[in-house]
């Protein structure tokens, strides 16, 4: 139960950028009924600040570091830690033993090992944690569970889906942005898409068994750069006519929209033109997409198949609109979904039944449409009634859906098919939880 004697939930928020203050703060900001934001942890400034000035929080509660919050007696009855994927393992070990109920931006962790420190402290501890796949609880996924699941498309026998991260989205966090190695980040299947191959382990509802996979970084590479490209796009005269990975063109674009908030936030703290100059000049973010320090993939593909003979398809790709295709093949039927749209082809009628989410949902506002909504609002009523029976990304479902990230990274590192079995084998026991 929440410990604040008006039932709503307090909440301390360790990271204070585009999810933690824009997506997650947000709808606390919006749904002050459920919860309140008591405390902040942020090392950058202006984000500090203004997450202190959008909720209002005393100087008391407000910190550079995420261990300078956790070292206080518990500030609130949960934490939300979006951190880079890094920095989530130390801080969520440590909430769930001070007693915090954990909301975790996604990916858990950036290694196996780190998902099960994680995964044992929140068990230890008895705390609700909710990881954040956050389509799960959009209602355009969530109608396709219940389709596939109502048994309408008879014996599922293949899925098919794409993730179409976007020309520009690719550009802008996987090529010149804070994704854009691994070293510095995680490999993109496990920073991007995570997302997908949980949605498709929800959807068979079965173990996956084994996993391939393959990629490669095809052409974000100095090798493909036109002959005149200069190392910024300020400098270059390809950029505004002839390069559609222009960040003068997105960039002063985006300025010039109504609003602030992603991804611009990301390159400058205030919408102010010098300042974009500025970070476009000097800044990795006015980088040629063909002279940048990235190494992760710009296209692979995860094949997988699962008990009872399903398989299923995933493919990422920087070469697209931005958007989710998904194709569910069954012994009785076909789905196609796209855009909130989803068509089924009954095979007895020869009949197409066509559901537009958008009027079926009651509500969709909010990031991934409605999925950071559904989300929230989930976790905070486990917290409020005490039942975490609402979260569908607790511990060892998104555990399970991790491994199989991890399998298919390993898969196309050594040009093998890997057998679940043996990243369950080669799991560490837990050992500070």
């Amino acid at each position: 139960m929440s410990d604040s004697d008006n039932g709503r939930v307090s909440v301390a928020v360790i990271g204070a950028g585009s999810r933690g203050m824009t997506s997650y703060g947000k709808y606390i900001e919006d749904h002050p009924e459920l919860a309140h934001v008591v405390a902040v942890a942020e090392p950058r400034d202006y984000h500090r600040n203004e997450m202190v000035r959008r909720h209002n929080i005393p100087a008391e509660n407000v910190f550079r570091t995420w261990q300078e919050l956790l070292d206080r007696p518990k500030l609130a009855d949960a934490v939300i830690v979006a951190t880079t994927e890094r920095l989530h393992t130390a801080p969520s070990v440590r909430a769930a033993q001070k007693g915090y109920h954990i909301l975790l931006e996604k990916p858990m962790a950036s290694t196996a090992d780190e998902c099960i420190e994680i995964v044992a402290a929140a068990k230890r501890h008895n705390i609700v944690l909710a990881v954040c796949h956050v389509l799960r609880y959009a209602p355009f996924y969530v109608k396709i569970k219940e389709i596939i699941d109502s048994g309408s498309l008879g014996e599922i026998c293949t899925i098919q889906h794409m993730e179409g991260v976007a020309w520009w989205h690719h550009a802008h966090s996987f090529v010149r942005g804070n994704f854009r190695n691994v070293a510095g980040s995680s490999f993109v299947l496990l920073a991007k898409s995570c997302h997908d191959i949980d949605i498709l382990r929800w959807w068979i509802d079965r173990p996956c068994l084994r996993v391939s996979s393959f990629g490669h970084l095809k052409h974000f590479r100095r090798e493909a750069a036109p002959p005149e490209a200069a190392e910024r796009c300020m400098d270059c005269p390809l950029a505004d006519e002839r390069c559609p990975y222009s960040a003068k063109r997105f960039y002063f674009g985006k300025l010039n929209q109504s609003g602030f908030g992603w991804p611009l936030a990301m390159v400058i703290e205030e919408p102010d033109s010098a300042a974009l100059e500025k970070a476009l000049r000097e800044g990795p973010y006015g980088r040629c997409v063909y002279a940048c320090d990235n190494d992760v993939m710009d296209s692979q593909v995860v094949n997988m198949e699962f008990e009872d003979g399903i398989t299923a398809g995933f493919t990422l790709s920087a070469f697209t609109p931005h958007g989710r295709k998904v194709r569910v093949m069954g012994s009785k039927g076909y789905l196609e979904g796209e855009e909130q749209m989803i068509r089924v082809l009954d095979f007895l009628s020869e009949q197409w039944t066509e559901y537009d989410v958008n009027k079926l949902a009651a509500d969709m506002t909010g990031g991934h449409g409605g999925g950071d909504q559904g989300l929230m609002k989930a976790f905070f009523g486990a917290i409020g009634n005490g039942s975490a029976v609402a979260i569908r990304t607790g511990p060892d479902v998104t555990l399970d859906s991790h491994l199989i990230v991890f399998a298919a990274e390993k898969a196309r590192l050594e040009r093998r098919v890997v057998e679940m079995s043996e990243m369950y084998a080669g799991l560490k026991p837990p050992t500070n939880a």
